[in-house]
């Protein structure tokens, strides 16, 4: 294995110790990984509530903890921002029977995106042939 490949599996190995719940890897400080994990959670949780306060307001003073524990073992989608984000911890507690009936109905209203609503509006516009 070169330096460059033990660089990055050292790399992936810090990694999935602060955002997927990972061990932490030789030579880091167990209580510092923990610290910087539960900040960079925090931070996710924060970014999911400006992006959709229903969450919040749905899920009452079970929302913080729950997101939390979620972030904590669950990595960030790598495409889709926050809102994928935030659409992967709604399936998680769907898949728990723990999605409240109103929170689902806003998920099934904002599910499909700007960009989709606007391909099939102008598609609806185009001439026969041409959609």
């Amino acid at each position: 294995m070169s330096a460059r490949e033990r660089l990055a599996a050292r790399q992936t190995a810090l990694l999935t110790a602060l955002v997927a719940g990972g061990p932490t890897p030789p030579g880091f400080d167990p209580d510092r990984i923990r610290v910087q994990a539960r900040a960079l959670a925090a931070k996710r949780r924060d970014s999911a509530l400006r992006a959709l306060p229903e969450l919040a307001t749905t899920l009452g003073p079970r929302w913080p903890g729950e997101f939390m524990t979620w972030a904590l073992v669950h990595p960030k989608p790598a495409e889709g921002g926050t809102r994928a984000d935030v659409h992967a911890f709604a399936a998680h507690l769907w898949e728990r029977d723990a999605l409240p009936k109103a929170l689902a109905e806003v998920f099934v209203e904002r599910k499909p995106s700007r960009w989709a609503r606007l391909r099939t509006r102008f598609a609806s516009r185009a001439p026969a042939g041409h959609g």
